[in-house]
């Protein structure tokens, strides 16, 4: 009897090993090499892009420091947002800049109470080219060369520093039209020799690509559509899963909130539009107003969506609306800047470059 025992329990120990080996995870697969990575950027890459070997090495660069999954989706996405802002021009031409630069600096004028006769008068100096500013402005083409035409000026003219102190009036640039004081920010680990300046390297082909898909992709999202980063993309990191909060709120308090993105006056401790009404709802959501300002501070970073104020928010919206109500949405925001002249929206420029992607994706 002892001994069919231990037959048994030796059979049952047997099967426990066999068992525990064939539950063993599977080898991974060997990552994939650079070359294969390469070739299928060039084979997603738009049949008309000029030079694709060196667009694919400065994309693959980007993925591999920032170390971003090279996927088709994730490939995809860089190169719609590269094609919808510049068609793969590192240094595009931009219809119309000499009236824009003119049009800044004039306005800039007026702000300070200099007459505009000084101004131009001023910019009939020769700057560092041999040209006058007034020649150079004239004959613009590119942001690239307007923001050096205005670095020139900041720093050699005097009227330079009364109209612009030390912050140059471009504030993106490159073939992914990336914002210079993001790429500023996140400078630690570029890859490149810096060519003079950050800024300056933003409006090259790789550093524009480099901080681009660190914009577009560098941040954790579970968003269940690309739509949403790219509308991040050109409103802010998580705006799409604010702009859902703020719905969820409005809902809930009955208060009608501008679908931004933008939860709190960052810098200042005046409550915005949305705290307040984060507050009118205070009793409901079992939070004191401290509380509601220490979660939405948090409305620029991935721990947002665990905080109290989301879990609370969104229980109620769901209990009152009778459903599970979105959490992301299209931020409601009207696109400004001298280079526009249409009425345009976040919305317009996140479904545009989605539609670029769609197209993308159809070339694997």
């Amino acid at each position: 009897m002892k001994t069919t025992k231990i037959v048994k329990g030796a059979a049952v120990l047997a099967a426990l090993v066999l068992a525990g080996c064939s539950t063993k995870k599977e080898p991974q697969a060997p990552a994939r090499q650079p070359a294969d990575v390469k070739s299928q950027i060039q084979q997603l890459l738009p049949s008309d892009v000029k030079q694709k070997s060196a667009w694919a090495d400065d994309i693959y660069t980007a993925f591999r420091v920032q170390q971003i999954d090279p996927s088709a989706s994730n490939i995809c996405a860089v190169i719609a947002v590269t094609d919808q802002e510049s068609n793969f021009s590192a240094d595009a031409e931009v219809p119309g800049l000499p009236k824009i630069a003119w049009g800044e600096i004039d306005r800039r004028a007026a702000k300070v109470h200099v007459p505009a006769f000084l101004v131009r008068t001023a910019l009939l100096i020769k700057s560092p080219n041999g040209e006058s500013y007034a020649a150079r402005l004239d004959n613009v083409r590119s942001e690239k060369e307007l923001s050096a035409i205005f670095d020139d000026f900041i720093d050699m003219v005097p009227m330079g520093q009364k109209l612009f102190g030390n912050l140059n009036p471009i504030h993106t640039g490159g073939p992914m039209q990336v914002s210079i004081a993001f790429a500023e920010a996140h400078a630690k680990g570029y890859p490149y020799a810096v060519d003079g300046s950050i800024r300056r390297e933003v409006f090259t082909r790789r550093g524009g690509i480099y901080f681009g898909t660190l914009h577009l992709l560098g941040y954790p999202a579970d968003y269940s559509q690309m739509l949403y980063r790219f509308a991040d993309f050109n409103a802010g990191w998580y705006a799409s899963r604010n702009a859902a909060f703020q719905a969820a709120i409005a809902r809930a308090s009955g208060i009608k909130l501008a679908l931004d993105g933008d939860l709190i006056m960052y810098g200042s401790e005046q409550a915005s539009s949305t705290e307040l009404a984060v507050r009118s709802l205070s009793k409901q959501l079992d939070m004191s107003n401290r509380e509601i300002r220490r979660d939405l501070e948090k409305g620029d970073t991935a721990d947002f969506a665990t905080s109290t104020l989301w879990k609370q928010t969104f229980i109620l919206a769901d209990k009152m609306a009778g459903k599970r109500v979105p959490r992301e949405m299209l931020p409601g925001i009207k696109l400004e800047s001298p280079k526009i002249t249409r009425n345009l929206t976040t919305a317009w420029f996140a479904q545009r470059v989605n539609g670029r992607y769609q197209q993308c994706l159809t070339r694997r």
